[in-house]
């Protein structure tokens, strides 16, 4: 039947079931001659993959120093209590290997658990083990005993179009395996903030708390995504969700039991979008693609002879349209692989190769590098760090930086107004003065700090 067909004959019955039945007349089981168009039998194949996942979790209890001195305790008669209290959360997962019993679900659904509880569509509950987890992605794999166990088909979520169908299937407040459709409403979306490598599909069928972790298929019944988050200023739906494509998935999955971790390499720039003010500048017609601002030395691109105002308008034939892709498309690249760059300098174009390579931790003592950031032990940042340049790795409680302000995680991206992506760069910024002003990135804000 064509889809014109299953539409109009889907319509036919929607005007059908409109029309308030008589005693005598029973609901229409088909429309000329066709059985009414449903996702059950697809739903019946699918849905005992994907599982409800629970968790529980010891958190320790904050308290006062005077509470934990026994003789204090005794001489107000306070009674001893449990420092620690259980806290529990739910989320799904999708059976991604029923043979070896490997789960995918969110990072988040399963961050810092103790214990781990698996139940299936027919009611068995089942303890779980972590294999790996990947919080840049928000890509978890767990293990559970590989028995009588339904795994869901991958397809390729490259070949997934605006307008394609899917179903969402998970666990929503916990109420249970729910079923919702929708379509997919927009691909590629990144930028959002939601994880470190974001090439999100965003779809309409409802996702909602719970839903983390488990899946989003296409009318085949097969894997195109990973459900993941919502944007609702309530925390409920209102028809904006986001799954983690299929492709991404099954990559980190792989990594994740091979390695427990996911390698990622780089390529030694920084970069930015270009925007139409750039590319104005630049002389440039088109507005889409990604600024190199900064390439470090004895990098990969270094080695590749890309320079500071070259232009990535593609990356392995795929055209780049932000910055966001860039770093999606290398942080997934196994280290070794070669990428190749179609760049403009100069408003000429040109391909450039290069091996991705695993990442370079260099650590230094801060006071090696300036006086008042003594008591730190910096490296440079890498690309699974919240942000390029140089993160404090320790620090020490006592010292001048730390009563400043500077904090382990910090990343120090600009020294005396000079981009710092390195610690090369960093000791030629700082200079021998006595102050030393510093652009900080901490999480989703920044700050400027002045040691002086």
């Amino acid at each position: 039947m064509s889809t014109h067909n299953y539409f109009q004959a889907f319509l036919l019955a929607a005007a059908l079931l409109a029309v308030e039945p008589t005693a005598q007349a029973a609901w229409p089981l088909n429309v000329d001659g066709q059985a009414l168009p449903s996702l059950a039998p697809m739903l019946k194949k699918a849905t005992p993959a994907v599982v409800n996942i629970s968790t529980k979790t010891k958190i320790e209890i904050a308290e006062h120093p005077l509470m934990r001195d026994p003789f204090f305790r005794r001489f107000f008669e306070i009674p001893n209590m449990p420092r620690q209290r259980e806290t529990s959360s739910l989320g799904s997962g999708v059976i991604i290997d029923a043979k070896n019993g490997y789960i995918i679900t969110n990072n988040h659904v399963i961050d810092k658990a103790d214990e781990i509880t698996v139940t299936l569509s027919d009611a068995r509950q089942l303890s779980a083990k972590l294999i790996g987890t990947d919080p840049e992605s928000d890509i978890a794999v767990v293990k559970v005993e590989p028995k009588d166990l339904t795994e869901l088909p991958v397809a390729d979520s490259a070949q997934l179009q605006v307008g394609d169908f899917v179903v969402a299937i998970g666990n929503p407040f916990g109420l249970g395996q729910t079923v919702t459709s929708g379509i997919v409403s927009a691909l590629g979306r990144s930028g959002l903030g939601i994880e470190g490598y974001e090439d999100f599909i965003q779809t309409d069928a409802s996702i909602n708390p719970g839903n983390s972790g488990g899946a989003l298929v296409n009318l085949r019944g097969e894997l195109v995504g990973i459900n993941t988050a919502i944007l609702a200023p309530n925390g409920g739906n209102v028809g904006i969700g986001f799954a983690i494509p299929s492709n991404m998935a099954s990559h980190i999955k792989n990594n994740l039991v091979e390695h427990g971790s996911v390698k990622r390499g780089q390529l030694g720039v920084n970069i930015q979008d270009l925007t139409p003010e750039l590319a104005q500048a630049f002389g440039l017609k088109q507005a889409q693609g990604a600024v190199i601002t900064a390439v470090q030395a004895k990098s990969p691109a270094a080695k590749a002879g890309l320079e500071p105002g070259d232009i990535v308008i593609s990356i392995n034939d795929k055209p780049v349209k932000s910055s966001q892709e860039i770093r999606n498309t290398i942080g997934l690249l196994p280290l070794g692989e070669e990428v190749k760059l179609e760049i403009l300098r100069g408003g000429e174009a040109q391909t450039v190769k290069a091996e991705i390579a695993a990442p370079k931790i260099v650590q230094e003592e801060g006071q090696k590098i300036h006086v008042k950031l003594a008591g730190l032990l910096l490296r440079n940042a890498t690309p699974g760090d919240q942000a390029e340049g140089v993160l404090i790795e320790k620090i020490n409680t006592g010292s001048y930086a730390f009563q400043a302000g500077l904090r382990p995680g910090d990343v120090i991206v600009m020294a005396n107004r000079q981009p710092v992506a390195s610690l090369d760069e960093l000791k030629k910024a700082a200079g021998g003065g006595r102050e030393l002003l510093l652009n900080i990135q901490r999480g989703e804000g920044a700050f400027i700090l002045l040691l002086r």
